[in-house]
């Protein structure tokens, strides 16, 4: 025992003296456009709460109201002790929300896309994956029986190669799965391309619209409706912790069958407790908001292109785009840490990120613009991000 102790004590030395070890930052208060940290109050950019919903009365207030009519918990699985209303009210709002036929809640986004692939495919089948696709779903392919192709990032040509080759090597159904919006770049998958090919190919699409629900398109609805390709994908999976209340669960919302078959089959579903009333209440109250008012899906846009705007012109290097996710490319690992660290101490909490997460050399900030932030608080953070590059001769 005490081996193994030592082998993992000395690989946690190794990311402190490379200057790459992680440090949790303590909140003295609700997540928020401004936190609280060590008694200071710090601009909030390096949250998923893009639509400033995770502190906002109606959301606490639903939470609130659904702890009180339906208790704490199920304490169990849903197909055991009884499903509640107020997940099926969910699941139906979330089926409306995208047009589609059912949707089925998970525990996650992890745990929803841990579910598709093991429950939908089997050994004569092909799943063809993006390079650069989310952990969760590299995983979930990993449960797979089914031959598994990953194609270059968005290289719609190594795609058509992947699915021609499933084709040929006599793939029954063939899936492809793509994020909707690549987390570490804010980058927007090329669906009309990939929509277009697996026409062709006959194979199932299935998107991750984890970063886009809420956030992109003229009513939230994400990748789809921003491309102008809205009902073209049939499968969604998404969270209901980031932009929809900022909490914790997941969903696959599609084609009827699709959803019995996980309701019946998939292990993180039937082995998974049910999600806890106030996630529920609140996500409820998420989704029935943005589908009364975009403005806020309007005003995270624009704050968006302000940001950007504002850094480009600072001479930062960011990749181009549309998303409220905004990579600060900087380089290097330990200087991205650094910088993060230097900007929370001149109240910006921004969080940096390098190898393995993103490529050797590619290290970056990444910034996360929510629709509550005021320009003020913007402009703020631009002024920091310039001290602190200064500083850092990055500028």
């Amino acid at each position: 025992m005490q081996e193994f102790l030592n082998h993992l004590q000395n690989e946690v030395d190794k990311l402190h003296a490379a200057r790459t070890y992680k440090v949790e930052v303590a909140l003295q208060g609700p997540q928020d456009h401004e936190v609280t940290v060590d008694g200071h109050p710090v601009v909030m950019l390096t949250s998923n709460n893009y639509l400033g919903l995770a502190n906002h009365p109606r959301v606490r207030g639903a939470a609130v109201a659904a702890i009180e009519q339906w208790g704490a918990g199920m304490g169990s699985v849903r197909f055991i002790c009884g499903t509640q209303l107020l997940h099926k009210e969910l699941e139906k709002l979330i089926s409306e929300f995208y047009e589609t036929d059912d949707t089925i809640l998970y525990s996650s986004c992890w745990s929803a896309n841990e579910a598709v692939f093991a429950t939908l495919t089997g050994g004569y089948d092909a799943i063809v994956s993006d390079e650069l696709n989310h952990a969760s779903i590299i995983d979930g392919i990993r449960l797979s029986k089914a031959e598994r192709y990953v194609y270059k990032h968005n290289n719609m040509g190594d795609l058509e190669s992947k699915l021609a080759q499933a084709r040929q090597e006599g793939a029954r159904f063939i899936l492809v799965i793509s994020d909707g919006v690549f987390s570490m770049e804010g980058e927007l998958a090329p669906l009309a391309d990939i929509v277009d090919i697996c026409e062709r190919y006959e194979a199932v699409l299935i998107v991750d619209d984890s970063h886009a629900t809420g956030i992109l398109g003229p009513r939230g609805r994400g990748t789809a409706e921003e491309l102008g390709l809205w009902g073209k994908v049939p499968i969604h999976t998404g969270t209901l912790g980031k932009a929809m209340g900022s909490a914790m669960g997941g969903y696959v919302t599609g084609p009827k069958p699709v959803v019995e078959m996980l309701r019946q089959r998939s292990r993180p579903y039937l082995f998974s407790n049910s999600l806890p009333p106030a996630v529920v209440g609140a996500a409820i109250e998420a989704f029935k908001m943005v589908m009364e008012d975009p403005s806020r899906t309007h005003k995270v846009q624009e704050n968006a292109r302000y940001f950007r705007q504002r850094m480009t012109r600072s001479g930062f290097r960011i990749p181009h785009g549309i998303h409220p996710i905004v990579p600060v490319i900087v380089g290097d690992t330990a200087l991205a840490l650094a910088m993060g660290k230097d900007l929370l101490e001149r109240g910006v909490y921004v969080s940096g990120f390098g190898y393995p997460v993103v490529p050797q050399g590619h290290a970056r900030l990444r910034a996360q613009i929510s629709a509550a932030h005021s320009q003020e608080e913007l402009d703020r953070a631009v002024e920091a991000f310039v001290e602190v590059a200064h500083a850092h001769h990055v500028l």
